[in-house]
């Protein structure tokens, strides 16, 4: 639907804060109209232990509990929910962009240099850390060696998740991570301009209601299967990691370390097993 409006981007208030308006210049056949376009928003979020700012990064506004918890399991601050005692938005912070969180074990949890590097990662997950091996010393395992999926089940997941995703229907502008059963029951989805926010904000929906490790879910991503995707997933324990597109080299490398199923170009009818094909079945 075509609408007036300024060329201002506007946010929309409440729960579709995620999506922003403004007016652009269409083209088309020769023929220039202003129109109502639809942006994903993208702002800062700070994570906070306490008054000690730790991560900064840039992400779609929305279960943004859910990415802070996400954040600091995956990156090995908390080991579990009952380390996590307390969880919240800043009341004074503005616009609500930082989540503040009190742990079970106040006291050093950081260096200056791990500091340093949270705030030049943006939670990208390998940036700050230099091999592989830095990884592995935080004592992750293979995942679920008994969980399995039907190649039929697997490729129906790109489908179910494009379906869910609201705010890429209408921005065409967000990443999606969502975790499925192996009957293909969708669990969670969640969408964020970072691939690896929207898997934080999965891995941190399932912290919160008690669902980790998800040792008995696939977990199905929008973009590419890069490191730091492989490297959240197999801190959640999840058997399996299927994207729509390519891994990266490091990302297979990792996963056949450490046994994990990993799939690309997971498109129709067709996919790349790059390890752990054990755990698909025909």
């Amino acid at each position: 639907m075509i609408e007036s409006v300024s060329s201002h981007p506007e946010r929309i208030a409440g729960p579709k804060r995620s999506i922003a308006l403004t007016s652009v210049e269409q083209w088309q056949d020769g023929a220039v109209t202003r129109v109502q376009d639809y942006l994903a928003v993208e702002e800062p979020l700070e994570i906070r232990i306490g008054d000690l700012p730790i991560s900064v990064t840039m992400r779609t506004p929305g279960h943004d509990l859910e990415l802070a918890a996400g954040f600091l399991f995956t990156e090995g601050i908390i080991s579990g929910r009952s380390e996590l005692k307390k969880l919240e938005p800043l009341a004074s912070a503005t616009a609500g962009n930082t989540v503040t969180a009190v742990l079970e074990k106040e006291g050093s949890v950081f260096s200056e240099q791990t500091q340093r590097n949270f705030f030049a990662a943006s939670s990208c997950g390998i940036c700050g850390k230099a091999t592989i091996e830095s990884v592995r010393v935080r004592g992750i395992k293979t995942p679920n060696p008994d969980f399995k999926i039907a190649a039929d089940m697997l490729c129906g997941l790109p489908d179910k998740l494009r379906e869910s995703q609201a705010v890429f229907g209408r921005t065409g502008g967000l990443h999606a991570a969502a975790a499925f059963s192996a009957s293909g029951v969708l669990l969670v989805e969640r969408e964020d301009i970072g691939r690896h926010n929207a898997v934080d904000k999965v891995i941190g929906w399932a912290l919160l209601h008690d669902r980790i490790p998800l040792s008995d879910c696939v977990l199905m991503v929008s973009g590419r299967g890069g490191f730091e995707i492989v490297q959240k997933s197999l801190v959640a324990e999840i058997p399996v990691l299927a994207s729509v597109s390519a891994p990266s080299s490091l990302a297979v490398q990792m996963a056949r370390e450490l046994g994990m199923t990993l799939v690309g170009f997971l498109r129709g009818r067709r996919f790349v097993v790059y390890s752990g094909g054990q755990r698909i079945s025909e």
